[in-house]
């Protein structure tokens, strides 16, 4: 009955070898697979073991491609998320390397030779980058926005006043007023989406406010009829009051990014703390290009409590987090006026169009005799990463339209390629941004391609 099942060893030493998958995973999918295909033919099929094989052969392969490895970013957007958002400088990727592949003095005091603080180095330096008293990190923004909630309400008040226009919803279909309900507040919405006045944060003010919270439209905007009060005005509200004021900033820039490339200026932690706010939250894998986490700064008595609170221990970083986001500080602290830090998005976003040209120029003139039109077309590049909804940078791309197979074949076989390279499709043709393509990969690109379209 089951004669055209496969031979589970032979199949696995077959599969092995195409995908490097460990033998036991190999030997695991297709154990898994088989069974499934037993309970088809028990229920009537009638398949040849040619079949079941490709079948099986077909199901491993598509999960050895989920495993996380490089890919060659060419879409043209800086911060992209399903890649893995900003990539690391090289000053941080080092250090991660001989952090992970050894023991450090993670809490432990060298000089002393007793028990030291977790982090005190990158909150010292965060704290001086900011400007501001005090600082400290948790695993993602979301984390750091609740544990701020949970311990300002810990004293029994429990209102959080948020602009209407201000209730966003953040990646993975998360939104503002999910996240502040589970950390016990109680969320008091006060004007209307386009329009928040001073005196709506005023009247919603009673016994019961905690905070009031500010949250940056980090990705989206809204224009036309609008109105809200500057951040001053909401500061002097809230310390007529004894409240705190917070502000959720989302992206982390902090630099400005209007010197940059021809973007719009994205107000950075350091201006919204010299402006009156008590805390400010921000990412650290977005435009500030570090690691994925949470970073709170501010007052320091503020930043004291929120560090006592038991749920800190849950959303803490680990070595390898704060080693990377260390760094990163480091590189911003290290450069000289003018000079950016050794962060690649950074250097995405300033890249002169021309630069990117001469690139692709290049990369065209050993692409010949390729069954393919191949050229370069002004491009338009982005930010990304839930940053800067208006942002539209410009660049050049690599425009492919093969000739012998479809544009759709083409770029899975770039994206499944020994060098995974991701574009985009635009009038019948692959495009790849050369923006987001690091220069030390071009050649890698460039092979890429020629396996593609051979």
């Amino acid at each position: 009955m089951f004669a055209a099942l496969p031979s589970v060893e032979k199949l696995a030493q077959s599969l092995v070898s195409a995908t490097t998958l460990p033998k036991g995973l190999v030997v695991g999918l297709i154990q898994k697979e088989t069974t499934a295909w037993r309970e088809k033919i028990k229920a009537g099929a009638t398949p040849d073991k040619a079949e079941i094989e490709a079948d099986i052969t077909a199901t491993v392969n598509a999960f050895a491609a989920s495993r996380l490895r490089p890919v060659i970013n060419a879409t043209g957007v800086c911060i992209h998320t399903n890649l893995g958002r900003s990539p690391l400088g090289r000053r941080a990727a080092d250090a991660l390397n001989h952090i992970a592949t050894g023991y450090s003095n993670l809490e432990f005091n060298l000089p002393e030779g007793t028990r030291g603080k977790r982090a005190g180095y990158l909150e010292s330096a965060l704290a001086i980058m900011l400007e501001t008293e005090a600082a400290t990190t948790v695993n993602n923004t979301a984390a750091a926005l609740v544990l701020t909630m949970r311990h300002l309400i810990a004293s029994g008040k429990k209102e959080v006043i948020v602009s209407r226009g201000e209730l966003v919803e953040i990646g993975g279909g998360f939104r503002i007023p999910e996240v502040i309900e589970t950390s016990g507040a109680i969320l008091k919405e006060v004007g209307a989406t386009n329009k928040t006045h001073l005196s709506d944060y005023a009247n919603a003010i009673t016994e019961d406010t905690a905070l009031i919270l500010k949250v940056h439209r980090s990705n989206f905007y809204i224009e036309g009829f609008t109105d809200e009060p500057t951040t001053e005005e909401l500061s002097e509200l809230a310390r007529a009051h004894g409240i705190p004021l917070v502000e959720d900033l989302g992206s982390g820039a902090l630099m400005n990014t209007d010197q940059l490339a021809p973007l719009d200026h994205e107000p950075t932690p350091q201006e919204c703390l010299k402006k009156g706010i008590d805390l400010v939250l921000f990412s650290g894998d977005k435009l500030l290009g570090g690691p994925q986490a949470g970073i709170i700064a501010g007052r320091a008595d503020l930043v004291a409590g929120i560090k006592k609170e038991p749920f800190f221990r849950a959303v803490r970083c680990d070595k390898l987090i704060l080693t990377v986001l260390q760094e990163c500080i480091d590189d911003y602290l290290a450069a000289h006026a003018g000079q950016l830090p050794d962060i690649p998005v950074l250097h995405a976003l300033q890249t002169p169009p021309e630069k990117i040209q001469e690139r692709i120029e290049m990369i065209i003139a050993q692409l010949s005799d390729l069954p393919a039109e191949i050229s370069c077309v002004s491009s338009t590049a982005s930010t990304g990463g839930g940053t800067m909804p208006k942002s539209a940078i410009p660049s050049f791309a690599l425009r492919i339209s093969p000739q012998k197979i479809s544009v759709t074949k083409l770029a899975k076989r770039l994206r499944t390629g020994d060098k995974a390279v991701v574009g985009y499709t635009e009038e019948g043709a692959l495009q790849l941004d050369l923006r987001t393509v690091m220069p030390h990969l071009d050649s890698d690109l460039t092979g890429a391609i020629q396996l593609a379209l051979s």
